[in-house]
């Protein structure tokens, strides 16, 4: 997409795959093995900002998602991508830009597990998610800034108002807890996400004539709905189901490691 020349991390997809591969192996080698003879740091003044900051953001990004489109004349079936210079395109292309960028800014939250020592929180689902989405996304903001392929990153939006506004409780202290009942409903709120993202996907292949500019980001969307679905029905599997995850102390909900 021309309109995209000389953008931030734009102009190649290696920064973006250099950034995502040094964030793995930090999370995943470097960091434990540092923080391994060190006390936990003690970071709940900067989450607290971080996690009410990333809500602030994820609403601005609804709220352009909706106004660029999504309010304002798509049809929620074959949107296509509208390439022109015309200032919703144009505000499309931003948000599409921002959501991209703001995928950088969550790998924060691994950075935070491993300098408090939560290592158990650094698990395959959540690397992944955080690797995978800055990855694929700078395909998408590159080649196909719009239509139906930023349906998800919408529902990703108001998803992340939920959770962070949870983290960004949850950082406020012990005297807060007791609001935070709703915790085992954050996973309900993810599976419906990318129940919505298959359904409305897959509706590419019952369509009879949508002239969508890049087919194959329709079936890489659908394959990313459908596995993280999987994934998170694991996940609700384990940690609800056969209660690994329940809480060791939970009068209010809220377990010692929050």
């Amino acid at each position: 997409d021309p309109r995209l020349e000389g953008w931030p991390l734009m102009s190649s997809p290696f920064p973006t795959t250099f950034i995502i591969g040094t964030y793995i192996y930090f999370v995943t080698s470097l960091g434990p093995k540092l923080m391994e003879n060190k006390k936990p740091f003690e970071l709940r003044q900067i989450m607290m900002f971080y996690n009410f900051s990333v809500v602030a953001l994820s609403l601005y990004m609804t709220y352009e998602f909706l106004m660029s489109g999504w309010a304002t004349g798509y049809s929620f079936r074959c949107d296509i991508v509208d390439y022109s210079r015309s200032p919703t395109a144009l505000r499309m292309v931003r948000t599409c830009w921002l959501y991209f960028f703001s995928k950088f800014i969550e790998l924060l939250d691994t950075i935070f597990f491993v300098l408090r020592k939560k290592n158990n929180q650094v698990t395959f689902l959540h690397v992944f998610h955080h690797s995978i989405m800055p990855w694929t996304w700078w395909f998408g903001v590159k080649f196909a800034a719009g239509g139906l392929g930023t349906f998800h990153a919408l529902l990703n939006c108001i998803v992340h108002v939920v959770m962070y506004t949870y983290y960004g409780i949850c950082s406020l202290g012990p005297a807060y807890h007791k609001y935070l009942w709703w915790k085992k409903y954050m996973t309900t709120i993810q599976l419906v996400q990318f129940i919505m993202i298959t359904v409305h996907i897959g509706q590419i292949y019952i369509m009879d004539d949508c002239p969508y500019q890049y087919p194959i980001f329709m079936f890489i969307i659908w394959l990313y709905g459908s596995m993280f679905l999987v994934l998170f029905l694991h996940f609700w599997y384990h940690a609800y189901t056969k209660g690994q995850r329940l809480p060791k102390v939970a009068k209010n909900g809220i377990s010692k490691d929050q």
